[in-house]
């Protein structure tokens, strides 16, 4: 009897260890959404591209930077229902969402981030338009991979497939919208399904 008590103390110290170590309180739904959200983004600048090419026009145009807007609103997006749904779950754990764990998770995934958004940035002034897909894509994955430290396991391994699509993306950079498609879209789609029914239900 008394070996069993040990036993169960030592258990509540190990998920106390790892709730003060890991931010568990990502929802997987956000990540559907995001996926859904790039779907819906990529099926408008898909239109809007194969709209300039029926009228003989570059991508340098107007459109180009309509491209980079709707990016961007795809972008808001997704960071604002991570947001508001993190914020939702965190309440309903009665966990405090802004502790040293998520700064900690916020820091270390800026920090590929930002960098990957400033050299796209670079690359798109200086015309490496083929490229622009394939950074987002390892740079973003490897957001996820510095981040996985201090949240849920599945995002080590959404990095993983991010920085592979990557990688790949830049043998067919002409092709890069459709692994947008693949990356921000597909994999955020069955990797929130994933999270969501291991751990939201």
């Amino acid at each position: 009897m008394k070996n069993q008590n040990y036993l169960n103390d030592l258990k509540d110290i190990k998920e106390l260890m790892s709730r003060s170590t890991q931010f568990v309180s990502l929802s997987g739904l956000s990540g559907i959404l995001a996926g859904l959200y790039a779907l819906i983004g990529a099926a408008v600048a898909k239109t809007m591209i194969d709209a300039e090419r029926q009228e003989y026009i570059t991508l340098e145009s107007t459109t180009f930077r309509n491209l980079i807007i709707l990016a961007f609103l795809v972008l808001v997006c997704s960071v604002g229902t991570a947001y508001f749904l993190t914020v939702k779950k965190a309440k309903k754990a009665n966990e405090h969402i802004w502790n040293a764990t998520s700064k900690r998770l916020i820091i270390n995934f800026c920090i590929p981030l930002v960098t990957g958004g400033i050299f796209s940035i670079l690359l798109l002034k200086n015309g490496y338009f083929g490229l622009i897909a394939p950074i987002t894509l390892i740079f973003y994955g490897m957001s996820c991979l510095n981040a996985s430290k201090y949240t849920l396991r599945d995002v080590r391994y959404l990095g993983i497939t991010q920085i592979i699509l990557g990688l790949i993306a830049v043998e067919y950079s002409g092709y890069g919208l459709y692994f947008w498609v693949i990356g921000f879209g597909i994999c955020h789609i069955v990797y929130g399904s994933v999270m969501y029914y291991k751990y939201d239900r």
